[in-house]
């Protein structure tokens, strides 16, 4: 029935069927930097693959669906026997299906892997985030597993693989498997050394029986887990697999999933062990120096995933503000609308051209790399997560009352950008984990000024950032109070080293200006006037056809 009150006019086309990959601009091109030529061609194909179906409107029903009907926990089947199972809609099947033949969980052995990986996971992020946790705890495992040869021999080609088989059996007889992991305890929290849960040797060699909780466990839909338990020999890390090699199921008692603030699509749950049988990874009491690795590269997914939303909300708000008429023009054209929206796309570049710096070294994996991740990777995942959700907050208004209700996908994206802040170990965290790095390992400090020291004369405000970084760390009294403040200065000198040499010069001027020049309020929408703000927004803006 025709309309007979209104005609509906004025509003914006949904942002959907384009390349993900390809409209980003600053993702495709730091893919072309950091990606060898020979390799090149090969990432560009699977990445704009990757890329429209994200920006697909099959993708973004799926992201939809997944969250609106979130996992359910089955503790029993109908005769009462335990089964402890979560069950998923088909949406999030296939979301992860795609991931994992995407690639999303095999960075370790191809040639520019975790770039690629990184890339993908960034545009795939955007089409639903929740179930980028299975795919990090997948990923990030498998340097904690080869610290033992067997035990990686075996799980690692699974773990790698690109086939995605749903459902619990014995790994053995499945293509491809998942994991997830499980440190933390009620009463510890990040403090991981005061865990409880005890681990019983066997007489088989590398077995134990473990007994305990665990109060947030990734992902229990998973075909194993990596966990700290206390052993004889002191803290220690197991492998706890949820099928067993006899085909029948593992003590894994799910007590119930957590009802969360966002993250919807993804189960985290309570499980406790009683009687669960493990397998010892690594040696005995060196559980966290074993399990650290996995909890370093989930740094960097928490770093990637928040660049991933920020760019989705930064590239919503500009799409909607090109189409979005106001006061006889486009809204995008409006200064003030264009100096928010140029503060917003400025601060999800900084936010990828940093992430995908950290990703090439992990694939260079040289000496001087690993320094500088040691300091790099924790002031990126304090500052990068903690920005976003102030991006997407701000971006959710460019939309006004649009922006407010469910079906724009914004609130989704706001309740979820919280999560990577928290995720393993929040803001003071990494920040203390900042000051560690400083005093127990000095050359993570050279190498960190080596590369902030490749842009050294480009530009006075970050000569003079740097400057300023070296002076606080001189002054180390009452250290541990200013360790934020550290941590931040860190990622903005590193980000505006970064921008110098690689972004165009309106968007590095801006960088120094507004967050190394202090030319700034405290609100996006308050940067220089002066400046080519028009070049930032048009960079942002995702071109549909």
């Amino acid at each position: 029935m025709a309309a007979t009150t209104h005609t509906v006019t004025n509003q914006v086309p949904p942002l959907v069927g384009h390349d993900v990959f390809a409209t980003d601009r600053v993702l495709s091109e730091a893919v072309e930097r950091h990606v060898e030529p020979g390799v090149l061609p090969v990432a560009l194909e699977e990445l704009g693959e990757l890329g429209r179906a994200a920006g697909s409107a099959q993708a973004q029903e799926w992201g939809a669906q997944a969250n609106a009907h979130p996992p359910v926990l089955r503790t029993h089947d109908r005769y009462g026997h335990r089964v402890d199972e979560v069950e998923f809609h088909p949406a999030w099947h296939r979301l992860l299906g795609h991931a994992v033949s995407a690639g999303l969980t095999d960075a370790w052995g191809r040639p520019a892997g975790h770039v690629r990986r990184a890339a993908g996971f960034l545009v795939w992020t955007q089409a639903e985030a929740g179930h980028g946790c299975p795919l990090s705890m997948t990923h990030a495992a498998v340097p904690a597993l080869r610290t033992d040869p067997e035990l990686a021999a075996v799980w690692e080609p699974l773990l790698t693989s690109h086939t995605y088989v749903e459902g619990l059996r014995n790994p053995r007889e499945k293509a491809g498997v998942l994991f997830g992991m499980g440190m933390t305890e009620k009463q510890g929290g990040s403090d991981v050394r005061s865990n409880t849960t005890r681990a019983e040797p066997l007489s088989g060699e590398g077995a134990y029986l473990l007994t305990g909780h665990k109060w947030f466990c990734s992902a229990p839909m998973s075909d194993g887990f990596l966990v700290l338990a206390r052993a004889p020999g002191g803290l220690s890390c197991f492998l706890v697999p949820r099928v067993l090699p006899d085909g029948t199921r593992n003590v894994f008692l799910i007590q119930r999933l957590k009802d969360k603030l966002g993250n919807r699509s993804n189960a985290s749950a309570e499980v406790e062990f009683d009687g669960t049988w493990a397998r010892l990874v690594g040696e005995e009491g060196r559980g966290v120096r074993t399990i650290i690795e996995m909890v370093a590269a989930t740094r960097l997914d928490c770093v990637v995933g928040s660049a991933g939303l920020m760019r989705q909300a930064v590239a919503q708000a500009v799409h909607h503000s090109a189409y979005r008429d106001v006061f006889g023009g486009p809204l995008i054209d409006k200064p003030l609308m264009r100096n928010v929206l140029a503060d917003l796309a400025l601060e999800s570049e900084a936010a990828t051209v940093l992430a995908m710096r950290l990703a090439t070294a992990y694939d260079a994996d040289t000496e001087g790399e690993r320094a500088f991740l040691r300091l790099a990777l924790p002031a990126a995942k304090y500052w990068v997560t903690k920005r976003c959700t102030a991006v997407v907050g701000e971006a959710l208004e460019c939309l006004g009352g649009n922006g407010y209700v469910e079906e724009s996908g914004l609130p989704r994206l706001l309740r979820e950008a919280p999560l990577n802040s928290i995720w393993e170990g929040s803001g003071n965290v990494q920040a203390l984990d900042v000051l560690r790095a400083l005093q127990r390992e000095p050359q993570a400090l050279d190498a960190f000024l080596r590369e902030v020291g490749k842009a050294r004369g480009a530009d006075h405000r970050l000569d003079a950032a740097i400057k300023g970084l070296l002076t606080e760390l001189a002054d180390l009294d009452g250290v541990e109070g200013r360790a934020r403040r550290l941590a931040e200065r860190f990622a903005l000198v590193l980000q505006g080293s970064l921008l110098v040499r690689w972004a165009p010069p309106e968007v590095a001027d801006t960088f120094c200006a507004s967050r190394l020049g202090g030319d700034w309020g405290a609100a996006f929408g308050t940067l220089p006037h002066s400046l080519d703000l028009a070049s930032v927004v048009a960079r942002a803006r995702p071109a549909v056809e």
